[in-house]
Parts: structure tokens; C-alpha cells; sequence
């Protein structure tokens, strides 16, 4: 289970080197062990059916709250732990059961598909302002999904494109909780919370035919959302709806210009799109990892785990598995049954997932026919994150 290679690959995933190229790493990973130990401890795993294992499992959760603060102690009085760690991303139930129901109820399949119209608009409109050299990230792959989320959630046009630069800020502790990133995250956290309290307060008073106004109507058997939870939710959605949407769109048209016959692919055909984003989000996902703790003793990949153990799912890895997906490491926008691992699974199954789904089958073909010699106008310049993967800016020519 532990080997001094392993260690040295886990080591390099750490580095910016390693994060430019992470799946050669999972590659020699999945082939030294199923399941390898960290320097901290961690139990790390790698093959696709161990991901799936990890997401379902019911015996394995997020921490408790008194094993936070062995993580970081004073948790609570951090802003951006306190909104991560007391959201529906990192809660166990039956708080979270709780809190799911409530919001499934407000962002429903029929809200998400009446948005169709709306984004093809906006796909449009975004595409008729893209001319000569331009940074895709900064033209396209952020301004569409922070629209479509915060139209959805009612969230006031000229106020969505600081929120950027906030959320990044704020999702720094997804990958390390130093005090030099708190210094960072914890103001961008409280910004974004203060903000949120007075656009949800505005909704008490005039209800309007968004999200949050549904968030602060939502009652279940008798049970509301606390102000607390409200913030917390719609910050939670409000984040995740576009910061990985916008990292799904930018690795997608990475993949698509390193890989030309299969950008051809779905030029030539559309109806490709549901197939090719599936593929694109296996090829290369915007979440690579996520991390359970087990509640009682198990066994996983053949190995037994103690209760109270960390096991991290490395998704980027169990989507490039060889006995899972052939051929794993090559683009085929064609590929049958290619379900990605990208999205998690079981009860924290990702509640934005088809919209996202939706946004990138609009986006990608509109953009690769619109500009039928798309390609690269500079170096992608890659966000420093292994958990996050995307770009910061992706130049980009479309004359």
C-alpha cells in the first residue's frame, strides 16, 4: 500500500509540473497499488471502481464537526471554512438530507430546461462579440455560466463579474488550509456572504421569479431554511454554477484544438454534443478529486480502513482507468458508454450537473461552427490548483 515512488508522485501532483500533466502521474499510480498512503496520511485511490465506491459507500461521509478541528482548528471563526463546511457539499445527514430536499424543491429539471432559450441567446450574443485574438476564459467561458447562474438564481447583471475573482479566491481552501490562504479566502468568503444577505433581504421584501426568492419560500413538511443556511446555500450554488462550468468550457476547447479531428467531429455533427461532453468532461474533468472519511471499519480496494480514515478519490484518475474506458488517454467524442466520474455520486451527487450539462452542449458546437479556424493565439495559462483543474486565460484567434 505505501511504496517511496508513490510518495514521490503524490509529492509531484503538488507541483505545478504535476499539474500541468496529473494523468501520466495516475497512470503509474494506479499501476503501483490500488490504494496508496500519503505523506499526511491519506489513503489515496485511483481505479475507477474504487471512485464509484468511494462516492456511494454510505459507511463513508464528510467529517463530523469534531474532527474539523483537527483539520483546522478554529474552523468556525474562518469564513471560508464555516460557508464550505456547513453547506450541503461537505454536510453528512440527515442535516444534509434535509437541506437537499429543500433546495431540489426550488432547483428543479423543469426551472434548468426552460433556461434553454435563454442560453442559446446568450451563446449567441457572446459569440457575435468574439473578434480576431481574444482570451476565451475572460470572452466566453466565464461571462456565459456566471449569467446563466445568476439569472437563475436573480442575482442582478452589473453586479455578477466581481464574483469572479471572489470565488476563486474563496475555493483556494479546496486544495490547502494554511494562513496564508485563509488570509486570502476569508475575506472573499465574508464579501460574497455580505453581499448575499442583502439581496436575500431585498427578496423578502419583493419577491421576485428567481431562485433565491424560491430559496427563501422553500418549506418541506413544515421545515424552512435558517438565514444561516440560505446564505450559505445560495453562495454554494452561486459558486459551483459557474466556477466549474467556466473550467469545463476552457478544458474542453483545450482538448478539442489539441485533438482537431475530433473538433471536425462535432463541427460536421451537432448532434454530437451530448456524447462529446460527457467525453470531454472524462477527458479532462474540472473536479479531480474529493475526499470522504470512514465511519466504521471497511474494506476498500482489498485493503481493510479503519474508522476514521481519510480516503481521497482522485476522479481525474478513475476517468482515465483502462478497465473502465479503452484506451482512456485518447479523445473520442464517438466513445459509447462514457459516463464520467466528473460529477461525483451517491448522495452528494452534484445538483448543478445538468445545467452544466446544458450549457457546454449549447456552447461547443455553436462555438467550433461559428469559427470554423479557431486555434490557440498564445500559451494557456493554467490555474494553479490540482483539485480545481482549469485555465485562468486561454488565448485564443477566431478570425
Amino acid at each position: 500500500m505505501e511504496s517511496a515512488e508513490a510518495s514521490i508522485l503524490l509529492d509531484e501532483l503538488t507541483r505545478v509540473t504535476g499539474r500541468e500533466d496529473p494523468y501520466s502521474r495516475y497512470r503509474q499510480l494506479r499501476e503501483i497499488s490500488p490504494l496508496v498512503r500519503a505523506d499526511d496520511g491519506a489513503l489515496v485511490v485511483t481505479r475507477h471502481a474504487d471512485c464509484v465506491a468511494v462516492t456511494r459507500d454510505p459507511r463513508l461521509g464528510h467529517m463530523p464537526p469534531h474532527m474539523l478541528e483537527f483539520v483546522s482548528p478554529n474552523w468556525e471563526n474562518h469564513p471560508a471554512l464555516r460557508h464550505l463546511f456547513t453547506s450541503i457539499l461537505t454536510i453528512n445527514p440527515p442535516d444534509h438530507t434535509r437541506l437537499r430536499r429543500l433546495v431540489s424543491s426550488s432547483f428543479t429539471a423543469r426551472r434548468v430546461q426552460a433556461l434553454q432559450p435563454r442560453i442559446t441567446e446568450m451563446v449567441d450574443d457572446l459569440l457575435d462579440r468574439m473578434t480576431g485574438d481574444v482570451d476565451f476564459v475572460e470572452a466566453f467561458a466565464f461571462p456565459l455560466p456566471v449569467n446563466v447562474i445568476g439569472e437563475l438564481l436573480g442575482i442582478p447583471e452589473p453586479d455578477r463579474a466581481q464574483f469572479q475573482g471572489l470565488v476563486r479566491d474563496w475555493t483556494l481552501v479546496l486544495e490547502t488550509m494554511t494562513s496564508d490562504v485563509l488570509k486570502i479566502a476569508d475575506p472573499a468568503a465574508a464579501t460574497i456572504r455580505e453581499y448575499l444577505a442583502g439581496l436575500t433581504a431585498e427578496r423578502r421584501r419583493k419577491p421576485a421569479d428567481d431562485m433565491i426568492s424560491a430559496l427563501v419560500a422553500a418549506e418541506e413538511d413544515g421545515e424552512k431554511l435558517s438565514e444561516d443556511e440560505l446564505l450559505t446555500m445560495a453562495a454554494l450554488l452561486f459558486a459551483a454554477g459557474f466556477e466549474t462550468t467556466t473550467n469545463l468550457l476552457a478544458n474542453s476547447v483545450v482538448a478539442l484544438l489539441r485533438n482537431p479531428d475530433q473538433l471536425a467531429l462535432l463541427r460536421d455533427d451537432p448532434g454530437l454534443a451530448p456524447s462529446a461532453v460527457e467525453e470531454l468532461l472524462r477527458y479532462d474533468t474540472p473536479v479531480q478529486l474529493l475526499a470522504r472519511v470512514a465511519w466504521d471499519d471497511i474494506e476498500l480496494a482489498g485493503v481493510p480502513v479503519s474508522g476514521g480514515e481519510r480516503i481521497v478519490a482522485y476522479l481525474g484518475a478513475g476517468n482515465r482507468d483502462p478497465e473502465r474506458f479503452p484506451d482512456p488517454d485518447h479523445l473520442d467524442l464517438t466513445r459509447q458508454d462514457n459516463a464520467p466520474l466528473s460529477f461525483g455520486g451517491g448522495i452528494h451527487y452534484c445538483l448543478g450537473a445538468p445545467l452544466a450539462r446544458l450549457e457546454a452542449q449549447i456552447a461547443l458546437p455553436a462555438l467550433v461552427n461559428r469559427f470554423p479556424k479557431l486555434d490557440f493565439a498564445g500559451d494557456p495559462g493554467r490555474r494553479d490548483s490540482l483539485a480545481i483543474r482549469g485555465y485562468t486565460t486561454l488565448p485564443v484567434s477566431v478570425s
